[in-house]
């Protein structure tokens, strides 16, 4: 179904991209005020995510648009944001491009899989889950970039986290093409 509870939330995800992005443009902010407001969107829109999921399968509705959009908003929340950090200088360009090119390839590949009835062999594995929760907990901390508990610096445990869902990302990438590569074989011949 295109508008039901479990694709609405999908689509609150995409509806949170120029929120998040637009706190960092409100004058009468103050920085701080701005990472907080942009950390708690970031968190509400991303908890999305499980939500839509859950909802779908316990109302039973479930849905072939509802299971193409629930990733595409993911990605578009996640390189949104990424952006964001790179601007704010909060996240190495480097990572941003692995993250976001990592995306574009294998979302690329999975469609090219779909057309040649291959889809299986790239379906969601573990590895890329938790290549997901990481990321989605190494934005808000970097976006957050302050001191939690007094203790906790924010920026340093999101910058190492995110260089950890880098090489989480990289090593799905490969996992994903080492499962797809007998079929880019079988259709190379």
């Amino acid at each position: 179904m295109f508008f039901n509870l479990p694709t609405l939330l999908t689509w609150a995800r995409i509806v949170a991209i120029p929120l998040i992005i637009g706190v960092y443009y409100v004058d009468g902010l103050g920085l701080t005020q701005k990472n907080l407001i942009a950390t708690v969107l970031f968190v509400v829109f991303a908890l999305t995510d499980w939500a839509d999921g859950y909802l779908a399968r316990k109302l039973n509705q479930t849905s072939a648009f509802g299971a193409f959009l629930d990733p595409v908003a993911d990605k578009f929340l996640v390189c949104a944001s990424l952006l964001v950090l790179v601007h704010l200088e909060r996240a190495d360009v480097f990572v941003a491009l692995i993250i976001i090119g990592r995306e574009i390839a294998i979302s690329s590949l999975r469609e090219w899989m779909a057309i040649i009835g291959a889809t299986k062999s790239v379906a969601v594995h573990m590895l890329g889950k938790l290549k997901t929760t990481v990321q989605m907990v190494a934005i808000p901390f970097l976006l957050f970039d302050g001191r939690v508990l007094a203790f906790i610096d924010t920026r340093v445990w999101g910058t190492w986290l995110i260089w950890l869902a880098a090489v989480l990302t990289v090593w799905s990438m490969v996992y994903y093409l080492q499962k797809a590569l007998p079929e880019i074989r079988a259709r190379a011949r």
